[in-house]
């Protein structure tokens, strides 16, 4: 697989040449790259983490700086620890098998189905499920949740072999998956070989436009290939001959879209109003004009500039901090902005899978979440900002001592 930097190369999609800047964030390590406490010492990888926009069809992405194989071979992000999303998986399950009235005879196949998180609702109802995932640590999990399988990387390749082993899917499903991947064509036209000729393709993604009008940077990294707005995303679909027939708009990771695709001689696609809601809304922010994208670093720079000197105020006092969450988006943060244990002591998670671990570039120890109570901080950073709500549900306890919660994005706020 060929591997271009961002100062040179051609877009996924288009292949037109790629050197219009939008996010320069510096060099960082792999957002998952968690360390062993025998490998502190060990050299550390890291790579520019700096997106450009496609001047043609308006995609932002990222030069593929390594294999997926080594970002997903042993990946330690686990779905079911998030109690909204396991709800968000459990609503979606129910709404669309009653939308498409499956049952025993249907087929649903999900792509980057991690843990099972969202299979299982299907299989408990008797719809036949199968997850495509090439994680196969976090895949063994789904395994022995009872949710049938596949370790691999979709594409034509898979698809093909999906199709023959088990026929044609009703229900394509791809939850944050789309901009893990690199080779954009070859996926979207798996996703059209599998899918039935009714059936249907459902892809949430976080909406580009709120990713920029809220000043969601640290939601960029490596795993993370491309940013999409709908108009985009429309025209990588329609090349396949698919055609997004509904959008939802979504509060998840910070606002997200889900669109719904069907072939397009299916006989059923007419394109509803939020569609054109959707396409009216960018067309108002500028999305498909370049000068919005060159606006973007500048807030950038002032959101880092407002987190360290929070930061710093906070030192000055004698005030103590920690972050909940080693979540990805946390790591992009905390890298770009040069934060480590001289800034926050710890980080508490929810996940077993990287407690007692450390965060890649700034060594940052992670811990459970009960080290909280422990120690009593002044202040909790919380770096999963998009689950704010449900972690000052779990943690109240902590304004017992007048401990205050803190959220980075899109700007330095406390949390009422």
């Amino acid at each position: 697989m060929t591997r271009s930097g961002n100062a040179a190369g051609t877009c996924r999609f288009c292949e037109s040449p790629l050197s219009r800047s939008f996010c320069d964030l510096g060099m960082s390590p792999l957002s998952n790259a968690f360390i062993d406490a025998h490998a502190l010492f060990d050299m550390e990888r890291f790579y520019p983490l700096h997106a450009l926009v496609c001047s043609e069809c308006f995609l932002v992405q990222l030069g593929e700086f390594e294999a997926p194989a080594r970002i997903f071979e042993e990946y330690v992000y686990f779905s079911s620890y998030s109690e909204s999303w396991l709800a968000h998986a459990r609503r979606y399950a129910e709404d669309m098998t009653q939308r498409l009235g499956l049952g025993e005879k249907s087929r649903v196949v999900e792509i980057a189905s991690n843990d099972g998180y969202l299979l299982q609702n299907f299989i408990r109802v008797g719809v036949p499920a199968l997850g495509v995932e090439p994680a196969a640590n976090v895949a063994k999990v789904a395994v022995e949740r009872g949710v049938p399988t596949r370790v691999d990387f979709f594409g034509t390749r898979v698809a093909h072999a999906l199709v023959e082993e088990g026929g044609r899917a009703d229900l394509v499903i791809g939850n944050n998956v789309l901009a893990h991947v690199p080779a954009l064509n070859d996926f979207v036209r798996g996703v059209a070989v599998l899918l039935a000729h009714t059936g249907v393709a459902t892809f949430e993604f976080p909406h580009l436009m709120r990713l920029m009008a809220e000043n969601q940077f640290d939601t960029i990294y490596h795993e993370h290939f491309s940013y999409f707005s709908l108009f985009t995303v429309e025209r990588i679909f329609a090349a396949h001959e698919l055609t997004i027939v509904d959008v939802d708009q979504l509060d998840t990771h910070g606002g997200s879209l889900r669109i719904h695709a069907r072939h397009a001689g299916s006989g059923a696609v007419d394109v509803s109003a939020r569609v054109l809601a959707v396409r009216a809304a960018e067309e108002s922010a500028g999305l498909r004009q370049l000068e919005t994208y060159d606006r973007f670093h500048a807030e950038v720079r002032r959101t880092k500039r407002a987190l360290l000197e929070f930061l710093l105020a906070a030192k000055r006092d004698g005030k103590r901090v920690v972050g909940y969450g080693a979540a990805a988006k946390g790591n992009t943060l905390l890298n770009y902005c040069g934060i480590r244990t001289d800034f926050i002591d710890y980080v508490v998670d929810r996940s077993p899978h990287k407690q007692g671990r450390f965060l890649p570039g700034t060594h940052i120890p992670v811990s459970a979440p009960e080290r909280i109570f422990e120690t009593k901080p002044d202040f909790i950073l919380i770096l999963p900002w998009n689950l704010r709500d449900e972690v000052v549900r779990q943690m109240v306890a902590v304004r017992e001592w007048g401990g205050r919660f803190v959220v980075p994005i899109p700007c330095v706020t406390e949390v009422e």
